[in-house]
């Protein structure tokens, strides 16, 4: 914990030497769906691998930046790509870039994913509030010490989406028109796609999307204390009885169109927050 608290004043010595922006909101940028960035009144962009203690990006579709400006008239940190634990990082690790938002003054966190719809009455394309999630990652990012001026050794998950908010953006994809779906998202750790038979146990224990990341991120974000928004886009239909193989590059396409809707939503949110 001590090295957890001498890493986090590090990089916020480093990074308010580098922006004047004082953020209140995080967002968290998934596969396909770093394109909101272009709506973002940009001060500054730093590499990951300019930060000190930041993990780097190694997935083809996470740019890798720490990004600084206004959204929608608030000011905003995003990172544009995350870390999973397939990279090979640890939960510690995965979860560090939410310490150092909370640390920044960030109050609320926005997240988002690519995900694999169980639900039958999903489509490729539909965009996911997150109501609720399960781990099965194996692993927790608050295993061991707890840092009581970071959080309480045992955070409430009664309510890890925050309600109002979930409230807030049905009544904005009401207004605009946009078709979105609620319900549960199940974690797993990747980076191998699922068995049929993983499908329907997933789909048994009451999950309706399964994806590789978020889950740690917002466990964090809990402990921090901080209000949780999230979104899962669906790129492929998972269902066992009508399975077909992944097309990654198909996926990273359906992610791309869904795009545009995910970034209206987003925007209208943060306005609204």
């Amino acid at each position: 914990m001590a090295e957890l608290r001498t890493q986090l004043n590090e990089v916020i010595d480093f990074l308010n030497r580098r922006t004047k922006i004082e953020p209140t909101i995080g967002i968290i940028l998934g596969t396909g769906l770093g394109g909101l960035v272009s709506e973002i009144a940009i001060e500054t962009a730093i590499p990951y691998d300019e930060i000190p203690h930041f993990p780097l990006s190694t997935v083809e579709t996470h740019v890798g930046r720490l990004i600084f400006g206004k959204l929608s008239g608030k000011n905003i940190v995003a990172m544009q790509g995350r870390f999973h634990l397939y990279e090979g990082y640890s939960m510690q690790q995965i979860t560090f870039p939410v310490r150092v938002m909370k640390q920044l003054g960030c109050e609320t966190l926005v997240v988002s994913n690519a995900c694999g719809g169980m639900n039958p009455n999903y489509t490729p394309g539909d965009i996911m509030i997150m109501a609720d999630h399960i781990n099965l990652l194996g692993n927790n990012p608050l295993i061991g010490i707890n840092d009581d001026t970071l959080g309480p050794r045992f955070p409430d998950m009664s309510e890890p989406y925050c309600k109002s908010l979930i409230a807030m953006v049905e009544q904005i994809a009401l207004e605009e028109k946009i078709r979105v779906q609620k319900g549960v998202y199940v974690a797993v750790t990747g980076p191998n796609l699922e068995t049929r038979a993983e499908y329907r146990f997933l789909r048994t224990i009451g999950a309706d999307v399964v994806g590789m990341s978020t889950v740690p991120e917002v466990i964090v974000a809990i402990h921090s204390s901080m209000q949780v928004l999230g979104f899962s886009v669906i790129t492929d239909a998972c269902l066992p009885d009508a399975l077909e193989p992944a097309n990654i590059a198909e996926i990273i396409r359906i992610a791309g169109e869904a795009e545009p809707k995910l970034t209206l939503l987003i925007k209208k949110a943060v306005a609204r927050i």
